[in-house]
């Protein structure tokens, strides 16, 4: 293994599993703050006992989220220190202001945790709210980051200098509101859609029944609205993209030869060398749609994009029909859900109905890391689009795989714990908290 190939996979692995803390880091915040409201508004002890052990798994991922989120504030100095020479200076705001709110999370959750009959009912709800809050917005300044590394903005580049300085259009720049959209939205349809699937699976096996179904119905409701709204954000980033990054949607879409009445492609196999897709279903017209609201007028194909500034198309074509399958996989349910709410309440009684979200659990979260795939290999081989290539940003220091194989152990370690306290919250719930106080 090179050193340029260990830093990005040291990056790759480091981003694919803070994801995932961050993401149920930014969202179990609100679904326990619900929870608190509703156990406020009608003393229902049972809602008081789900927040209370939603409470210690949003303890639970706030701390590997930190510990994951710091190793990676590391790694990029350490892997990119040429990126970080000019583009801190530049995107450092929103990393600036993500610190400020993590520690306002940091202490809101101190005083929710901690708070239980010491503070005012209103003021220790508000911490809890304060806790989800924060998490989101910290997860949209770090979204805006990266947005800037796919629409690098709030400078002049001339002459290998970065001039002219503004943070605030860098931090601002045309990418970041659609992607900060999409990931939220990714974060509460695959959270919810998680922790809905875990509960779900202790309905059906007639554990602590009532329990679970408050928990499942407060995660679901939000799951559900999420996967539904998701194809509306994911085609205003397609359109971003299309604008921005014409080589990212080409890959997206396996789109090699540039015409009017674009097809969209469902499924496939690219085949790079013969420039073409396999085993494929072409929608004649509907990516001209998608991109310009009209099914006529020219889309820019990988034909009109030099072969050193395109993606790895196989890659990016895979990961982005895994996120769309996955998601209207979900957005399905979500519809079957509310339908079962309006119509069909029989269905909550249905071993069925409940299985469908139980296999569900996982689906959120592969559709988010294949989102991300999109994201990161099909912006490559660019590290700044347009402005500094990746291969150019890495460091000269020796031996980046040792220090691969040791983040590699460390993150699995980490998800091995995280496991093992989780699974022990779940069994601790007939025994701590699922009881009448």
């Amino acid at each position: 293994m090179n050193d340029f190939l260990a830093a990005r996979s040291q990056m790759a692995l480091s981003l694919g599993f803070h994801i995932i803390y961050s993401c149920i880091g930014m969202v179990m915040p609100v679904f326990m703050a619900i929870s608190h409201y509703k156990y406020i508004k009608t003393q229902n002890p049972v809602y008081k006992n789900v927040t209370q052990a939603w409470s210690k798994g949003v303890a639970i991922f706030f701390a590997t989220g930190a510990v994951s989120g710091t190793m990676l504030s590391f790694e990029l100095g350490l892997l990119w220190p040429r990126f970080m020479i000019h583009a801190g200076p530049i995107f450092g705001m929103p990393f600036s202001l993500e610190g400020v709110a993590f520690f306002i999370e940091a202490i809101a959750l101190g005083f929710f945790l901690y708070g239980w009959n010491r503070f005012n009912k209103w003021f220790h709800w508000a911490t809890g709210v304060m806790v989800g809050v924060s998490g989101i917005l910290s997860g949209i300044l770090v979204v805006s980051a990266n947005s800037w590394m796919n629409s690098p903005s709030g400078f002049d580049y001339m002459n290998g200098q970065y001039l002219n300085i503004s943070p605030m259009k860098a931090m601002f720049n045309g990418a970041w509101f659609s992607e900060a959209l999409h990931m939220t939205i990714a974060a509460f349809s695959a959270t919810g859609f998680a922790v809905a699937g875990i509960h779900a699976l202790m309905i059906y096996r007639k554990q602590n029944v009532e329990f679970h179904t408050k928990a499942f119905r407060i995660a679901i409701v939000f799951g559900a609205v999420a996967a539904i709204l998701q194809p509306l954000s994911g085609d205003i980033s397609a359109k971003h993209a299309a604008r921005r990054q014409p080589a990212k949607l080409a890959a997206m879409e396996a789109y090699f030869h540039t015409q009017t009445y674009a097809p969209l492609v469902i499924g496939g196999i690219p085949d790079t060398v013969a420039k073409k897709v396999n085993y494929g279903v072409e929608l004649p017209g509907v990516l001209s749609f998608l991109v310009h609201d009209n099914f006529k007028q020219e889309v820019k194909g990988l034909d009109q994009i030099p072969v050193k500034d395109q993606p790895n198309v196989p890659v990016t074509h895979y990961a982005f029909q895994i996120m769309v399958g996955f998601g209207m996989v979900m957005m399905l349910i979500g519809i079957l859900y509310f339908i079962a709410v309006w119509k069909k309440r029989e269905w909550f009684n249905k071993s069925w109905f409940l299985k469908l979200f139980i296999y569900a659990t996982p689906l959120g979260f592969i559709a988010l890391e294949a989102g991300w795939t999109v994201t990161e290999v099909g912006r490559q081989p660019w590290i700044i689009q347009d402005v500094m290539r990746t291969a150019d940003a890495v460091t000269p220091m020796p031996g980046i795989q040792y220090s691969f194989y040791l983040f590699s152990f460390v993150y699995f370690t980490l998800s091995l714990a995280v496991i093992f306290l989780l699974q022990r919250q779940i069994k601790m719930v007939p025994e701590i908290y699922d009881v009448k106080k």
